[in-house]
């Protein structure tokens, strides 16, 4: 086999134009093949229309009854002492995946606080399935439980179940949406959990699987009207406000310009009061020396 000349006096040469000249080749053809293609078109499916509605300051059906994990007839308002918030969380039970995502999410954010359940508020845990029973709240209770790890918490989690003509109108007032896929027997929903005050309205909801701890504070002590938490929290609710958008608190700029003017209005008041003050103490001393 013979060479060209310039293939054999500058082999290297023609070897990095041949590979450059392939590249170019190899990118062109597949641009033209992604020009050419067409997209799939997206598909309408009943999973893709859950969201969650918010309806803040929504009254709950509190006579709604279910059965908690021992298999007892409760009703929801038996939970909504007119003392302490209460943190609702819909899912079911035998999720395989986000449900089990969200209340581990909720844990880690409760065991980073000092509120307690059982002492400071309420969480009410129930399935969205009206087919699960006693028994896998049960389960599901003793496990959360075991992850919380905080004295007293049993008193104040309870896992629910109930008949679909209890559930549904507790999804609909929390603004919950399912769709029941019967080929994989799973509900499609979104995730997420709602703040009530103690006397069952819906104070805030918050979005995911993951709840920021300084956020549920705020909302469990604002939804507990100052009952529970301190000072502090009382001076982060003024420079924060709730945006339902987001569902999480934002700095609220018009309040910490309101307390910026009435700092410096108390600063200007003590500064013109000791000019006041000393100047009538160096006329009292210069009359004194005079008389």
């Amino acid at each position: 086999m013979t060479f060209p000349e310039h293939r054999a006096s500058h082999p290297r040469l023609w070897l990095r134009t041949q590979l450059r000249q392939r590249a170019l080749l190899g990118a062109l053809t597949a641009l033209a093949v992604a020009a050419s293609a067409r997209p799939a078109p997206a598909q309408s499916t009943p999973e893709g229309q859950v969201t969650i509605e918010q309806h803040l300051d929504a009254e709950l059906p509190l006579d709604l009854e279910f059965r908690n994990e021992a298999g007892n007839t409760v009703r929801l308002g038996d939970f909504f002492d007119g003392e302490r918030p209460v943190i609702i969380t819909p899912v079911y039970y035998r999720c395989p995946m986000l449900c089990g995502l969200e209340l581990n999410g909720l844990v880690r954010s409760l065991r980073t606080l000092e509120l307690s359940a059982g002492e400071d508020f309420q969480i009410v845990t129930f399935s969205i399935d009206p087919t699960e029973r006693a028994s896998l709240a049960e389960q599901k209770k003793k496990s959360m439980l075991a992850v919380y790890a905080r004295p007293g918490a049993e008193a104040g989690w309870h896992f629910l179940t109930g008949d679909e003509q209890h559930v549904r109108p507790l999804c609909d007032a929390l603004g919950f949406q399912t769709v029941y896929n019967e080929e994989t027997g799973q509900y499609a929903h979104a995730a997420g959990i709602m703040v009530a005050t103690p006397e069952g309205r819906l104070a805030r909801y918050f979005y995911g699987v993951e709840f920021p701890p300084g956020d549920l504070r705020l909302a469990l002590v604002e939804a507990s009207e100052n009952r529970i938490g301190g000072l502090a929290d009382q001076v982060l609710l003024y420079c924060y406000l709730y945006d339902p958008t987001t569902g999480k608190y934002g700095l609220a700029i018009m309040n910490l310009v309101r307390a910026g003017g009435i700092l410096t209005l108390t600063l200007l008041a003590v500064f013109v009061a000791r000019m006041l003050w000393r100047e009538r103490n160096v006329h009292k001393q210069t009359t004194a020396a005079a008389g």
